[in-house]
């Protein structure tokens, strides 16, 4: 059995990785530096489980740019290309994945597609119907920044759209691959406009359940209460749940962001109020920690990282940069410290490699997510990280 996963992302690359262990799989990327370092065994991105795979665990795989061999005797393919949200179409952009499913039907129109990038509601059935085929399936992953083979390898669940044979034995392979006991592991059958909503809705509740404990942590700092007691008393009720409760200077990274819009714009005329108030409460959120900052009267701000999460290096949509952008429009000079950035393309935002200088240059250092590294200059940080958990 042969597997090709299109794109050596976050998703792409631990579905190779746990795939790899039982079969033979082929990672297609068009950038030749990420190709290189998988086939040197070294991850592209931060990713503890997939180093501890890469250095020492036996996996068959191998990473390529050519789409021929990658595309010419695979059983599956695996689409993990990217789907940015176009705020010009109110909608994802699938012409990575539409490119990818057509090369790869040309080169192998027997292969059963995956799709695992996220997609509009209806997109799946739209190309099968285009291609004039029943062999394109939606997969959704529900990956964490840093924990992404771990969170294949011990799954919440498996969601798979379609209910041919083709969609079922995709199943039974992924729970084969992962270490969750089968028992302790549900499959999800169902169509794949079902499952395209499942990972729209799902990244908005957790969208939705961020939005709500910052605006808790709001509601506490303009109060001048202790944010951590109440948090933790909500949370004490089993049906709340002591989990992504931890405020933030808003929700930000490679999903959520994009996801919650898709959702809001595949609502179009039907009711709703709480998904349009999602995005609007995150936007707010912002809007608060920037003028909290500006009411300091601080001449020079430093940023401690933009990656959303510890452990992260991902620094697309951060909540960080909006915030860097009202502070830039009072006349706040900005200096990052961001170690995983080689060079700063944020306007008039001067990157500073080394810590000390960094803290020294500061007049207040913001912090989405505290580290022990930074602790050494907690005079001068204003966070509302309070349990130093993502």
């Amino acid at each position: 059995m042969l597997f090709t996963v299109v794109g050596a992302g976050y998703v792409g690359l631990s579905l190779a990785v746990l795939i790899s262990r039982k079969y033979k799989v082929i990672v297609l990327d068009t950038d030749r530096q990420k190709v290189d370092l998988i086939n040197k065994r070294i991850s592209p991105f931060k990713d503890k489980e997939i180093e501890k795979f890469f250095s020492g665990n036996e996996i068959d795989l191998i990473a390529t740019d050519d789409k021929k061999y990658a595309y010419g005797k695979s059983d599956y393919i695996l689409v993990a290309t990217p789907t940015n949200y176009n705020i010009e179409t109110d909608s994802f952009d699938t012409s990575s994945v539409k490119s990818v499913i057509n090369e790869a039907l040309k080169e192998n129109p027997n292969a059963s597609i995956i799709i695992k990038s996220t997609v509009p509601l209806g997109f799946t059935d739209e190309i099968n119907k285009i291609n004039n085929t029943n062999n394109i399936i939606f997969s959704p992953e529900f990956l964490r920044e840093g924990k992404a083979l771990y969170d294949n390898l011990y799954p919440s669940r498996i969601v798979i759209g379609g209910k041919s044979e083709t969609s079922k034995n995709f199943a039974e392979l992924i729970l084969e691959c992962s270490e969750k006991n089968s028992s302790n592991l549900r499959i999800h059958h169902m169509s794949s406009k079902e499952a395209e909503a499942v990972k729209l809705f799902s990244n908005t509740y957790l969208a939705m359940r961020i939005s709500f404990f910052n605006e808790l942590d709001t509601f506490a700092e303009a109060e001048k209460i202790s944010s951590k007691k109440v948090i933790e008393a909500v949370s004490g009720d089993n049906r709340i749940g002591n989990y992504y409760n931890n405020p933030s200077f808003g929700y930000g990274g490679y999903c959520l962001p994009k996801d919650t819009k898709q959702l809001l714009s595949n609502f179009q005329n039907i009711p709703n109020s709480l998904i349009k108030a999602v995005i609007e409460s995150n936007k707010i959120r912002k809007q608060h920690i920037s003028s909290s900052i500006i009411n300091r009267k601080i001449k020079a701000v430093g940023v401690y990282r933009l990656a959303m999460k510890m452990e992260s290096e991902n620094f697309r949509e951060s909540a960080v940069l909006d915030i860097i952008t009202e502070l830039q429009m009072k006349g706040i000079k900005i200096y990052l410290y961001e170690p995983y950035m080689r060079k700063c393309e944020i306007y008039d935002v001067e990157l500073v490699k080394n810590l000390e200088k960094f803290i020294n240059k500061s007049d207040l250092i913001i912090a989405n997510r505290l580290t022990d590294e930074i602790l050494v200059a907690k005079d001068k940080i204003y966070t509302r990280d309070i349990f130093r958990e993502n």
